[in-house]
């Protein structure tokens, strides 16, 4: 006889509360049965298994007490354990008794990493499952305060975690194995345009410096305000998505092949804000022309024409203010498993906030910061490319060039960074001591404005694979654009007589013949 259908739904409901997560005893078993008899066994699954991964506390107990005496170097046998396990009851049978039935039903130790990896997989799995519940009850129970997307990042962040961990591939590899991935890299570098091992910038000069961007670095761009920190990163961002080539693999995914996807986190500006600059780079139009409409008919088909060209680079921008390392950390890694993602952009680090409540020591805060967004470069396999503030004691010397001690925050900034990059341009400062005109120091400073004019400095003063040193680049403030600087040894050959009035200047992203 059939049951009434609520009472069926109510009857599948209680079946379903008493479910028993996965688990398999039998392979636990097996695999401390393999550890006891011979203890390499441990070694075969100590990269990826721990006492918690076994559903069975006893379990847990006899791996946890074994490992530990083999890591002290002594023998992990039913003996050795009986002293540290105790004399507990396991259902009519002894502790000692359990520990030579496990050893006396044991498989071989070549069966023992195939255990651990079903033991570990069922954890997982059963992880899987809390954090299902927890989704669902903090989402019935949520307080009026707990926004929903807060929750979804969480989740997400716990997600991420739990499949970077789901990994058997840690521990030593042989170095013919690093060999052969730096010949690949090597051979790539050959490939790819520009003959760099990394992600081109567009500015060749600082690309041959760096040899390109390089993945899992965290790079820091510093510099007073004024100085060009966000154009410059921005000009970089447009080269590297405008250069972008996918190549279809025969797993159906898109691999690149030059240039790149880029994300943008821009805390400061709109992105609005940012496209205007960009538009105005491109298109050769003043962005404060742009913003008041102040344009001719011909400049405005340059903008739709720069605008249409645009449309279909890569470049994704966030632009959510004040937002958590952690939140920043959790929209990368959805960007990189949505859309994929090869460089990663953060303007700028100093507001961003810690992962807890905001802390009185701005120092601890940022070194948790700093510290994240290393990690983030790593486990993303990316570069990141994130914007800082100096101090102001920068201001206080005759000479305004900046220094690694001028970050501010600098102990974690400088400490965690593999590249640090200053942005200077000594125009601003003299063009701020203009003196009356006619008088003799007028004068003066006219012939110093004419010798930095246009003209702006990357100072690497930190790399971590490279040297330091100085790059120089143009700069057109009207449009706010980095190119490479017009020098005799670059451009020489293309002088000639009748054209010695103006030098060519390379667009943004062309490559210097």
């Amino acid at each position: 006889m059939a049951l009434p259908n609520a009472l069926a739904a109510k009857l599948e409901a209680v079946q379903a509360e008493y479910r028993v997560a996965p688990h398999n005893i039998d392979a636990e078993q097996a695999l401390l049965g393999a550890l006891l008899v011979n203890n390499d066994a441990y070694y075969r699954v100590s990269d990826f298994l721990m006492p918690e991964h076994f559903m069975e506390e006893v379990h847990r107990r006899i791996f946890e007490t074994a490992a530990s005496l083999i890591k002290a170097g002594k023998l992990a046998t039913p003996i050795t354990l009986k002293t540290y396990l105790g004399d507990a009851d396991l259902g009519g049978i002894t502790v000692m008794a359990y520990l030579a039935r496990l050893a006396a039903e044991a498989t071989t130790v070549v069966n023992a990493a195939d255990y651990g990896r079903a033991v570990y997989d069922l954890a997982i799995r059963r992880r899987l499952i809390t954090i299902g519940e927890d989704l669902v009850n903090g989402a019935y129970e949520a307080p009026v305060e707990s926004a929903p997307r807060d929750q979804i990042e969480e989740t997400e962040r716990r997600l991420y975690e739990l499949a970077e961990a789901g990994k058997y591939d840690g521990g030593f590899q042989k170095f013919s194995d690093a060999l052969t991935a730096a010949v690949d890299m090597a051979a790539k570098a050959y490939q790819r345009e520009g003959k760099l091992s990394g992600i081109a910038t567009g500015l060749s000069d600082l690309d041959a410096k760096m040899g390109g961007l390089q993945s899992s670095d965290l790079i820091i761009l510093a510099g007073r305000p004024a100085m060009g920190k966000t154009s410059l990163v921005t000009n970089i961002a447009f080269n590297i998505a405008k250069a972008y080539q996918g190549e279809k693999q025969p797993d159906g995914t898109t691999k690149t092949k030059n240039g790149g996807i880029v994300g943008f986190f821009s805390l400061e500006m709109s992105a609005e804000q940012l496209a205007t600059r960009i538009i105005a780079e491109q298109s050769g139009v003043p962005s404060y022309k742009i913003r008041r409409g102040d344009i001719r008919p011909e400049d405005f088909y340059k903008i739709t024409d720069a605008a249409r060209d645009m449309q279909t680079i890569p470049f994704y921008i966030d632009q959510s203010g004040g937002i958590s390392i952690a939140q920043l950390a959790a929209r990368a890694r959805r960007l990189k498993r949505q859309k994929g993602l090869d460089v990663l952009i953060v303007d700028y680090l100093q507001l961003l906030a810690g992962s807890g409540k905001r802390s009185d020591n701005r120092v601890q805060e940022m070194t948790e910061i700093t510290t994240g967004m290393k990690a983030l470069a790593k486990e993303l396999s990316v570069p990141i490319i994130a914007l800082s503030q100096l101090s102001r004691q920068v201001e206080n010397r005759d000479d305004k060039r900046p220094q690694l001690s001028d970050l501010r925050e600098s102990g974690s900034i400088e400490q965690d960074a593999d590249v640090v990059m200053f942005v200077f341009r000594e125009e601003y400062y003299v063009n701020n001591k203009k003196p009356r005109e006619g008088t003799e120091e007028f004068f003066a400073w006219e012939a110093e404005m004419n010798r930095v004019h246009g003209k702006a400095e990357v100072i690497l003063g930190k790399q971590r694979h490279g040297p330091t040193g100085t790059v120089e680049l143009q700069f057109d403030a009207n449009i706010t654009r980095f190119s490479n600087l017009a020098s005799e040894e670059r451009y020489g050959a293309l002088s000639s007589p009748q054209n010695t009035l103006s030098t060519p200047q390379p667009r943004l992203g062309s490559r210097s013949e």
